[in-house]
């Protein structure tokens, strides 16, 4: 048994939505988003064998994506903080949704995201026809909304 190609998922098939102040914003030019939950542990070494095991506790979760340069969404949020020393949070909606896959479609919530690392303010460059930033940020709670269905077939 074995996944067909038909039911992979198409990485550009899928939206973003960023919900700040009660307002919800459908991310357009975004190139790529991927988010991470890393578990983190502590090892532990006990007498009597040379196995060290490792006891979860704790997941930093984070994420990064890159976007088009043109929208001031990430922009106002690092002016905000500059300006009035809060910075804000913001909850983003991540939906993969390829229609040519018997899969379906899963959405995930990310709540109080806040940026991190360096966003840029301004951008001239004389090389680039289409100018893009990558962006990091860091997410307190996580849910999913929607999950994958099993694929309508298999092969083998």
């Amino acid at each position: 048994m074995y996944l067909l190609a038909k039911d992979t998922v198409n990485g550009a098939e899928g939206k973003v939505f960023v919900t700040r102040d009660e307002k919800q914003i459908e991310v357009a030019g975004m190139m790529n988003i991927t988010t991470y939950a890393e578990i983190q542990g502590k090892e532990m070494r006990v007498v009597g064998t040379r196995t060290i095991q490792n006891k979860a506790n704790g997941a930093k979760q984070t994420g990064k994506g890159n976007i088009y340069y043109g929208t001031s969404l990430w922009t106002d949020m690092v002016l905000e903080y500059i300006n009035t020393g809060n910075m804000p949070q913001f909850d983003l909606q991540i939906t993969n949704d390829d229609p040519s896959s018997s899969v379906g479609s899963q959405s995930i919530a990310y709540y109080g995201c806040e940026l991190t690392g360096s966003i840029p303010l301004s951008i001239l460059d004389s090389e680039e026809a289409m100018l893009n930033y990558e962006f990091n940020f860091t997410y307190t709670r996580v849910a999913k909304l929607r999950s994958f269905n099993e694929p309508a077939s298999y092969g083998g």
